[in-house]
């Protein structure tokens, strides 16, 4: 459940990833089921009760009220409510309006959407995955070794300026897209996949854990994110080199700890906080 952002040129599957992401996420408790079945009631659908976690994609030109949820007199549940307990993917990422990409940060750090309305003020829970996807430059071909890029600099930084140094440090994964040829074959499937998260699922809730490692809060984080003495002085090294944000260091710890977990680590070893640091946005 961290944040999750790809880069990289169209076509090289970040799309196809986003959408199998829910196959391969953690299993839903029975009160979680509930809650996603309460959100889809409040939206006028029957509910499912799937055990799948719920994956909601919205166009960069969906307005602001049908991601957030309102409407000018009985407010109604939006698509980040919607997404709770699962995924909500962003596609073009910095097509998406200014207004709606800082009005995310809310809810992606309280875990809840308010929508204020004369007649009534009402909260959702939004306790989701942000995945999103975005082209390197507004052609898309920056990152390619067969296309050139026809973009200028200027066009290249207006493009990545449109996202605020806020909204992306509760990104916790940055992954830049490699392009893909007729000769590439996966070497891992989801099913795999699926089963590496089950094992490392099982390993956190034997610690004790209520919430999965991308949701944990400051004071899960000092109790279950514990740090070995050479990963402790990588991540001190970090901080001081890179200038790292207090929300940013927490960001890194939950991702070591999920690293360890996949890799059966007890503590966070060096190779889990280097892999973590590997995943960080590099300005």
């Amino acid at each position: 459940m961290h944040n999750f952002l790809m880069e990289g040129n169209p076509g090289c599957g970040k799309s196809m990833i986003a959408k199998r992401i829910k196959d391969i996420l953690p299993p839903l408790f029975e009160e979680e089921i509930l809650s996603i079945a309460k959100h889809q009631f409040l939206d006028g659908v029957v509910p499912s009760f799937s055990a799948l976690r719920p994956i909601r994609s919205p166009h960069h030109t969906a307005t602001s009220a049908s991601i957030f949820g309102g409407g000018s007199s009985i407010a109604r549940i939006g698509e980040v409510a919607l997404a709770h307990k699962g995924i909500l993917f962003f596609d073009e990422l910095p097509h998406f309006s200014k207004a709606v990409l800082e009005a995310l940060r809310e809810p992606l750090q309280d875990k809840k959407v308010h929508i204020a309305r004369v007649n009534a003020k009402i909260e959702y829970e939004a306790d989701i995955m942000f995945v999103a996807a975005q082209n390197p430059c507004p052609c898309g071909n920056l990152l390619s070794k067969s296309k050139s890029c026809r973009c200028s600099e200027l066009e290249i930084k207006r493009y990545q300026n449109k996202l605020s140094d806020p909204f992306l440090d509760r990104i916790d994964l940055f992954v830049v897209m490699q392009e893909v040829n007729s000769e590439d074959k996966g070497d891992i499937s989801s099913a795999q996949m699926h089963q590496a998260v089950l094992r490392a699922f099982k390993i956190q809730k034997e610690r004790g854990q209520e919430r999965l490692n991308g949701k944990l809060t400051e004071e899960e984080i000092e109790i279950y994110c514990l740090l070995e003495s050479h990963a402790s002085q990588i991540l001190e090294n970090a901080i001081s080199k890179f200038g790292l944000s207090h929300r940013s260091i927490a960001s890194v710890k939950k991702t070591a700890r999920t690293i360890a977990d996949i890799n059966g680590h007890l503590q966070i070893e060096k190779s889990d906080i280097l892999e973590a640091l590997s995943y960080r946005r590099r300005k």
